[in-house]
């Protein structure tokens, strides 16, 4: 049996590999990262050995510098042998973006989810120079600051295609309860979403490993955000029912290796903090939306900081996740403000009870 879950996470390490280093987090397995031109700064991209080539589990954004970081890492931590796989654990730009190069450059074999892959590609091929009327009307209804939207009215919209590279017809898919093989383990695959559908985790079988991705993190919660393309979407009750649904892998001893932030060991307990974080801001929220407020006038509550420009827009769309949730349970009413923002409030009889 498990021993007891620890009150606390325990992180093996107290720092990072440094830009184009390795350390080995187990026999065969090394954690690199790659830099981020944001406020999360950086994404984990995990090396699998498997005897006569790698497997890398995610890549990060394709720019100059990532594509050079990449050059020093396979001449040095990798040795010298090729790639042979890519495995996208979601189809973040981050964890995606040079899945395309790996393939064409070097004939690596791209494993991912179908979800992915689609999303992946579609997002590719699709690229605005200004932004579309969808998306502005998404805003205002989300009643972002008058200000700032007008701001990304005037910018060149971000577009999947800037940072990630173009990718190939073909991949190999993974789906719910599959086993693969990596770094001379048998891993389970198990599905998460909510952060991104079809969101791959895999577990290995034969020791005490977890490759998470952006699902489960050690010292963050993942953002759990509506976009313009599904504005009426509910990722939060995606994201707490595969948090359950993971869960009930989750042992004691497991080394989780994440997207981003640190390894930790104490899965338990971190998947029961990131479920009970999300009930306890919905409770706060509901108090908040005693007063009708549009999503953006919920960061408060959601956030309990002062969100930067850096963040406001990942902030909007995770509290436009939490209000869909909110409303789409029957816990509060919409209604159009003057200014063409969705407002949000409490329902009587939610209150009273």
């Amino acid at each position: 049996m498990d021993a007891q879950p620890p009150r606390t996470l325990r992180y093996p390490w107290d720092e990072p590999p440094a830009p184009g280093e390795a350390i080995e987090v187990a026999e065969g397995i090394l954690w690199l990262r790659l830099p981020l031109p944001m406020k999360l700064d950086h994404v984990n991209v995990y090396a699998l050995d498997d005897g006569d080539g790698w497997t890398l589990v995610d890549t990060g954004f394709d720019t100059r510098k990532s594509r050079d970081i990449w050059a020093g890492l396979l001449a040095g931590p990798l040795k010298g042998k090729p790639v042979r796989r890519v495995v996208a654990t979601h189809h973040h730009p981050d964890h995606i973006g040079l899945a395309g190069w790996f393939q064409t450059d070097f004939g690596a074999e791209l494993v991912t989810s179908r979800t992915s892959w689609l999303f992946a590609r579609m997002l590719t091929l699709d690229v605005q120079e200004q932004m579309p009327p969808e998306t502005e009307a998404y805003y205002r209804g989300a009643g972002m600051d008058p200000e700032i939207l007008a701001q990304r009215k005037a910018e060149r919209p971000f577009n999947f295609a800037d940072v990630v590279a173009p990718l190939p017809l073909g991949y190999t898919r993974v789906k719910e309860g599959d086993t693969i093989r990596m770094g001379g383990r048998r891993w389970s695959v198990h599905m998460g979403d909510g952060h991104a559908p079809e969101h791959a985790t895999f577990w290995s079988l034969d020791d005490d490993l977890v490759l998470t991705g952006d699902q489960i993190l050690s010292s963050i919660s993942p953002n759990i955000g509506v976009h313009a393309t599904e504005p009426l979407a509910d990722p939060l009750a995606e994201w707490l029912a595969a948090c359950e649904r993971l869960s009930a892998l989750a042992r004691p001893g497991q080394l989780a290796l994440g997207g981003h932030k640190m390894p930790f060991v104490g899965l338990p307990l971190r998947m029961a903090q990131l479920i009970q974080n999300h009930h306890s801001a919905l409770k706060r929220l509901l108090k908040h939306l005693e007063q009708p407020r549009s999503a953006a006038e919920c960061f408060p509550p959601l956030f309990k900081r002062t969100i930067g420009p850096g963040e406001y827009g990942l902030a909007l769309v995770e509290a436009v996740s939490h209000v869909n949730h909110l409303y789409l349970s029957g816990q509060v009413s919409r209604s159009r403000r003057d200014d063409g923002a969705w407002v949000y409030q409490r329902l009587e009889e939610v209150g009273n009870e």
